[in-house]
């Protein structure tokens, strides 16, 4: 029978990873979540939502195909690595499309095998089997566990700007859907954005509201967390600022918005297509550089 797409295991975003000796750590890679399926030398390779890309990924597909599997389904993640080695979400997607030799696969799951589906066995043992199956120098790769603590791990993991870590519990088994024995903690970045307008209703906190520098496109809102000071100083120039929403908004009633030319530094999750975890660094004028 042909093996199908299975719905991937999902972790749980957190604050910090866990402690304790019943975890294994790993880097969150920063890339298409992806799932190759091998049936002898039929390889197809899926997106996270079951969407089959395996003629955009035809070197990735070439290299399963000399896998000594006779079928196998392997999770992983599809990068593209930058000049430091570390994983480029920006280049991954001009990669797609003209430059195939780039890309990578990060595996870090074996999900079925040669006739045999692995889901309840342990994690700690599914792992070794696949590690197993790579070879050295393929464009598919083991993604290895990371020795050490869980806070140093995470803290050197943020020094080498990489998105974050994900720590599993060694003796899970893999059930589709979100799961809490799967854990990511992403590290943060500061990042330039345009200020659109500032969200402010009496009894909840104010939030600013961000664009793309020059895009005036909404890609989330960041907690305005400044000091009293910086806060006043920010309604103020909101207010000799007043404009106009940006086109195609939807109504926000308690939105007060601005013209552009207000930049802002924000502090957000690494590795997100918009604004997560976001709070309000500093502002400026554009024009004047005034802060």
């Amino acid at each position: 029978m042909r093996l199908k797409f299975v719905a991937p295991l999902m972790p749980t975003l957190v604050e910090k990873p866990p402690e304790g000796d019943d975890w294994i750590h790993e880097v969150k890679f920063d890339g298409y979540r992806s799932q190759i399926v091998i049936d002898d030398a039929d390889v197809r390779i899926f997106t996270r939502r079951g969407l089959d890309w395996s003629a955009k990924y035809r070197d990735l597909v070439d290299a399963a195909k000399r896998l000594d599997v006779q079928n196998a389904i392997i999770d992983g993640e599809i990068i593209v690595t930058n000049e430091a080695g570390l994983s480029d979400f920006a280049a991954l997607r001009k990669a797609i499309t003209s430059r195939q030799h780039d890309l990578y696969l990060g595996a870090f799951d074996l999900l079925h095998l040669n006739g045999h589906d692995l889901r309840d066995m342990v994690l700690e043992d599914r792992r070794e089997i696949l590690a197993g199956l790579i070879e050295p120098g393929s464009r598919i790769q083991f993604s290895e566990s990371l020795p050490g603590e869980p806070d140093a791990i995470y803290h050197l993991l943020d020094l080498a700007g990489l998105e974050g870590m994900v720590s599993k519990r060694s003796d899970s088994k893999y059930r589709s859907g979100p799961t809490t024995n799967w854990l990511k903690t992403k590290c943060f970045t500061i990042g330039e954005f345009e200020l659109l307008g500032v969200e402010r209703e009496r009894g909840k906190p104010a939030f600013a509201l961000m664009a793309e520098p020059g895009t005036r496109k909404y890609v989330g809102s960041a907690f305005v967390s400044v000091n009293r000071e910086m806060r006043e100083r920010l309604w103020k120039r909101v207010q000799e600022h007043a404009g106009p929403p940006p086109k195609d908004m939807p109504r926000r009633p308690a939105t007060q918005w601005v013209k552009p030319g207000i930049k802002a530094r924000v502090k957000h999750l690494r590795g997100e297509e918009d604004l997560r975890h976001a709070s309000l660094q500093d502002f400026w004028d554009e024009s004047t550089q005034r802060r």
